[in-house]
């Protein structure tokens, strides 16, 4: 079920439509509303993405058997990373944790924050751990890296280069958002996020995905801690250095009209619309510096310096995980 955020009746908002249903797609503005987060200023909603929790005192015991990251002496306040993985390596769930010493809080991609749960309440056993969809009392807000915005104590803050994730109460977001600065659509956000070669569950990913293709393995893998699920394949592909994909950033051709979306194929130019498909795109925005930008998934064998195209687009690469 969307969760459809009070903040679409801010002046000029427009509802975002996909993945992103029920925040804001932009508030009339895109290219101003990504010079303000660059700028350190404003707030996005991102109160449609999952939250879940977990408390109790072998948390994050439990939690390190289970996910792809190193949490059993994780610092209360230091945010990390972590996926789920299938028995066969395939990534299931990415995870955006915090511990405040008490609770190990985390945002997971809208809707998905159901089935995360199910696959944790599978694993409890005998270990003294609670787990909570508390979607429906918590809203993420993004406040950008340099906003000076001051947060009430006690709540549970995210911090990362990129800024800082705030779970605020629901029933304070409207309050919250009106001291926060100008509003940006989540279109704003995810420009920003494919210039920082950022992967995104469900976009970046699908059901063969391995955490090597998608540069996950630097920021949301341990690759020296102990057993969980799917490991073997991570080691194995570590070593032998050769997973099957790979992603990329594009540049596109700015004078296209249309972003190619989410699933255009990927062709080497001067092959024609016949020529094999090496890969697809991801994801794609226009950017208020770079123009039209994309993320792509290609064959780990593409030449690097091959210029694609996408659909009709032209597309020159810039490597974001080395063949």
């Amino acid at each position: 079920m969307t969760t459809k955020s009070p903040l679409l009746a801010l002046p000029g908002a427009v509802a975002a439509e996909g993945p992103d249903e029920g925040v804001a797609a932009h508030y009339g503005d895109l290219f101003r509303e990504q010079r303000v987060l660059a700028d350190g200023r404003g707030f996005v909603d991102l109160s449609h993405r999952g939250v879940v929790t977990v408390t109790g005192a072998d948390r994050l015991s439990w939690l390190h058997l289970l996910l792809t990251q190193h949490v059993e002496q994780l610092p209360p306040g230091q945010a990390t990373e972590a996926l789920i993985l299938s028995p066969h390596g395939h990534i299931e769930h990415a995870l955006y944790l915090v511990d405040d010493g008490v609770t190990t809080w985390m945002h997971v991609e809208p809707g998905t924050q159901g089935d995360l749960l199910a696959y944790l309440e599978s694993m409890k056993f005998f270990y003294r751990v609670e787990t909570a969809d508390a979607t429906g009392g918590f809203a993420l807000v993004h406040l950008p890296a340099g906003s000076i915005v001051t947060l009430p104590d006690g709540w549970a803050v995210r911090e990362t280069p990129y800024g800082r994730d705030v779970f605020v109460p629901r029933e304070d977001l409207e309050a919250f958002a009106a001291q926060a600065g100008p509003p940006v659509g989540v279109l704003a956000y995810e420009a920003l996020r494919i210039e920082a070669h950022r992967p995104r569950l469900g976009l970046e990913t699908d059901h063969r995905t391995i955490p090597h293709e998608l540069g996950w393995l630097e920021t949301a893998v341990h690759l020296h801690k102990g057993c969980y699920r799917g490991q073997e394949t991570v080691a194995r592909v570590h070593n032998l250095g050769r997973p099957p994909r790979r992603l990329v950033f594009l540049h596109l051709d700015g004078s296209e009209v249309r972003l190619p979306g989410h699933g255009t194929p990927l062709r080497i130019a001067g092959e024609g619309a016949e020529g094999r498909v090496v890969g697809t795109v991801t994801s794609s925005a226009r950017h208020w510096e770079l123009g039209p930008i994309a993320l792509a998934v290609v064959k780990r064998n593409t030449p690097e310096e091959a210029t694609l195209v996408a659909g009709d687009t032209a597309a020159t690469q810039e490597t974001v995980v080395a063949p």
